[in-house]
């Protein structure tokens, strides 16, 4: 954590950042691995909690930022495994809460970008328990830039979709691809890789190009990110072949094509010492 010593003479208490009041829950973003991609206002959070519910997708460095006397609590969900119920995760902020603690819940990329944050909330609120949100680097963003794919750029688009492969299939509601595909707009896909290939499948069903690019980034910001680059038609089969898996960011649209362009000078993640 040290630029030739410069981030040790960080003064936190110089940036009059918020104190943690006992009984507040703050609800905070982790970003999507890489430890230099969380903010000070997170930064700030881990040094005065008292205790820690974190998911699975927490770096375990972020976590050795708090305090030596902090209590961590996992508290993950993983699409497929075994996980705690949601119901029972808010019920735990709230219990805590009411017992005095500065409870600081530690999610993965932003709390309120498919981290069920906004749930989170509304419970808070139901039992009158103040929060306070501290957004957190999406890794639908941060992944491609990562991986050398700008989300958007003036000559090939100006917006992009971000859906979440948990609802693609109809498991908790369905999307309409059809109107999806008539935006013309890339689509970023968060947890889709158990249901790609019906994805791809939905999407080319419903007028999207067999040829239309396709990325997938796997542990993306972390040492261990891997990328894909496919055609929608390819892509399950191609991913399943090379073990792909998650967590990982599907990036679907003509952005994609421009990582070849980046890549030749682009700056291995792996040389930051």
């Amino acid at each position: 954590m040290t630029v030739d010593g410069a981030f040790d003479r960080v003064n936190l208490s110089a940036l009059r950042l918020p104190r943690f009041r006992a009984g507040e829950v703050w609800l905070t973003g982790a970003g999507p691995g890489d430890p230099g991609l969380l903010t000070l206002h997170a930064v700030n959070a881990l040094s005065q909690a008292d205790i820690i519910l974190y998911d699975a997708l927490v770096n375990d460095a972020v976590l050795r930022l708090a305090s030596p006397k902090v209590a961590l609590e996992f508290a993950g969900k993983r699409g497929g495994r075994p996980s705690p119920d949601q119901r029972d995760i808010t019920e735990r902020l709230i219990e805590l809460a009411r017992e005095g603690r500065r409870v600081l819940r530690l999610k993965g990329g932003d709390p309120f970008v498919f981290g069920r944050g906004g749930e989170e909330a509304l419970g808070l609120v139901a039992a009158g328990i103040p929060f306070r949100i501290i957004p957190g680097v999406t890794a639908g963003l941060a992944g491609l830039a990562y991986a050398n794919m700008p989300a958007t750029t003036r000559d090939t688009n100006h917006g992009v979709i971000l859906v979440t492969g948990q609802y693609a299939m109809g498991i908790e509601g369905g999307l309409e691809w059809s109107a999806l595909v008539q935006t013309r707009l890339p689509i970023i896909i968060y947890m889709g890789m158990r249901r790609l290939s019906g994805i791809a499948d939905s999407l080319m069903a419903n007028g999207a190009s067999p040829n239309l690019s396709v990325a997938v980034v796997q542990d993306a910001t972390t040492p261990e990110q891997r990328v894909l680059v496919s055609s929608l038609s390819r892509v399950g089969e191609e991913a399943a072949a090379q073990n792909f898996g998650s967590p990982a960011i599907v990036a679907i649209g003509e952005m994609v094509r421009l990582r070849e362009a980046l890549l030749p000078l682009a700056i291995p993640l792996d040389t930051a010492s």
